[in-house]
């Protein structure tokens, strides 16, 4: 069998440098796959030697995107290693910053980030604008802005675009490619909202800054709570947050679920046929929790698509190897040992040892996992979470889906709707704890400690459920500093190298029996990895565990 291999570098669209190989046979079908993490980062080598408390600040800078996670991550991880909990005003209030990032993040990856994988933009300018308000009202009875002028105004601002030659975020796309199915009308009806989400997400960042100072980069959180006392008693203020997310709720009910809805229908065929389906096995940490014992997202594993059968999740089983990243896997410091790419610029994959990523390899108990909105969903939803069910039961009726449908690339898109439309609904109810709390008088958001009296020498550890998965942050500290860290990020694992298993991750299984219509546009394969959301700025990081030197940068003021 002739086998042919495909090379995107990069993949945009996402955050971070990414490069993905497929290798198909005669008909275009992959065979084989790697992804692999183009960005050196030693991010962790930073924080070594520094002070605990300052972990937070340092943290948040992984990534632009998921710094408020990052944040919390770090700053979680210091509490647990010093045994502090947290006054309940604190931990509602990160939660009330992180639930409007989850909507902020899910509604920018899939219209800004993902959507154009679907939509034909060329073809929207066909569109009917009467037709395309009839359309609308197939996926809700009051759609977003649906009016005839509406449409108009779109189809103008396009029109415009296309007649100056400055396409912006609409250049180099695969126009016209034979797998697109939208019609001209749905194509403008998602085109509308695509426009509409630029303003969304300025106004979500809002909420995140009110009760965070600044988006990104927050700066409230601290070791023992958060600092937002002002924020959190001026009535204004909370005002504002629910304000803004009660238009965010209201736009994703109108234009966000009935899209994914929309899009659930016409691709179904795809859905069928479990394009982007990967391994099957999934994880999640659990949390955010309210009224009492209660939480928004149930913990568990799910291996190979078993949903009747969900096992607990045991951190203690986690491990992350090196054997085919451009690690020293034969140390105890994992030092950089990076191989280079073949004289022909490909990766270097014909050997099962060979080393191809930046990326580590995390397992659960040795399995490769797939973390995110998908997750979550299978897993709070198997093990019936009275919270999630109605919301999943409601679409997989209004699209006649299976369960298993929602297992595909198509699927990830309808998980991560569900689960904005999911947490909009209980934001409201968070934030009546928060109230309730200050109208009986306490008002407290910090634990009192004092630093040199907490230990010298400990480990702490935090796992949160974030927008794209589950995120992990270990600490070692010893005479009161860092003296190693380490992150295992939700892209970490759907990204991660076959490793000496050969077993691939969720990135590279769910390429796995792909039909590619096009060598030379390959849309099929950016549709199974965008539908992840990758961050490859929070995958790649390195961490010498005996604290030895890794490299020095010096850098010098230059005038320009």
């Amino acid at each position: 069998m002739s086998l042919k291999k495909i090379v995107i570098d990069p993949i945009t669209r996402i955050e971070g440098h990414l490069r993905v190989e497929v290798e198909v046979d005669e008909n275009n079908v992959v065979q084989d796959a790697w992804a692999s993490g183009q960005l050196f980062r030693g991010i962790e080598t930073i924080l070594q030697g520094r002070d605990p408390r300052d972990a937070g600040l340092m943290a948040g800078r992984i990534c632009g995107v998921c710094t408020n996670s990052h944040f919390r991550g770090a700053i979680t991880c210091v509490e647990d290693a010093y045994s502090l909990k947290i006054p309940k005003n604190a931990e509602i209030i990160r939660d009330l910053m992180a639930m409007a990032l989850f909507i902020q993040d899910h509604v920018v990856h899939f219209y800004h980030l993902h959507s154009l994988d679907y939509v034909d933009v060329t073809s929207a300018l066909n569109a009917d604008p009467k037709m395309t308000s009839k359309e609308a009202h197939k996926y809700h009875e009051n759609p977003f802005r649906n009016s005839h002028s509406h449409y108009e105004e779109t189809l103008k601002k396009l029109d415009t675009f296309v007649k100056s030659g400055k396409l912006g975020p609409f250049a180099n796309g695969y126009w016209g490619h034979k797998t697109y199915k939208l019609s001209p009308e749905q194509n403008l009806l998602l085109i509308s909202h695509y426009l509409e989400a630029l303003k969304f997400q300025t106004k979500v960042s809002k909420a995140v800054a009110i009760f965070g100072a600044k988006t990104p980069h927050p700066q409230t959180l601290v070791v023992g709570g958060v600092t937002s006392v002002a924020d959190m008693l001026n009535p204004q203020r909370v005002n504002d947050y629910l304000f803004i997310m009660k238009e965010a709720q209201e736009f994703i009910q109108r234009a966000y679920l009935p899209d994914a809805k929309l899009l659930a229908m016409v691709y179904r065929d795809e859905i069928k046929a479990g394009i982007g389906r990967a391994n099957g096995n999934y994880m999640s940490s659990g949390g955010y929790s309210f009224e009492g014992e209660r939480k928004l997202f149930s913990d568990g594993v799910i291996y190979k698509h078993d949903f009747e059968n969900v096992q607990d999740f045991d951190p203690e089983k986690i491990t992350e190897e090196v054997d085919r990243s451009w690690y020293d896997g034969s140390t105890p410091e994992q030092e950089v040992k990076y191989t280079d790419l073949n004289s022909d610029g490909s990766l270097k994959t014909a050997k099962n040892d060979d080393k191809y990523s930046w990326i580590k390899a995390p397992r659960y108990d040795k399995q490769p996992m797939e973390t995110g909105p998908l997750a979550r969903l299978l897993i709070s939803y198997s093990k019936k979470n009275p919270l999630i069910t109605s919301f999943v039961d409601e679409f997989l009726k209004e699209t006649n889906l299976e369960l298993i449908d929602i297992c595909t690339s198509v699927g990830r898109n309808a998980a991560r709707a569900i689960e904005s439309i999911y947490v909009c609904e209980y934001i409201f109810k968070i934030a009546s704890e928060l109230l309730q709390n200050i109208k009986y008088y306490d008002t407290d958001t910090w634990t009192k400690y004092s630093f040199e009296a907490l230990e010298t020498q400990t480990q702490g550890r935090a796992f949160l459920e974030v927008p794209r998965g589950m995120l992990s942050h270990f600490i070692n500290i010893k005479d009161a500093k860092i003296q190693n860290y380490s992150v295992i990020a939700p892209t970490t694992w759907n990204a991660t190298p076959k490793n000496f298993d050969g077993l691939r991750g969720a990135y590279e299984e769910g390429l796995i029996g792909l039909k590619i219509e096009d060598r030379e546009k390959p849309l099929e394969v950016l549709r199974v990895i965008h539908s992840f959301d990758p961050c490859l700025a929070c995958a790649v990081h390195v961490i010498d565990a005996k604290g030895k030197e890794l490299a020095k940068y010096k850098t010098t003021n230059v005038a320009f």
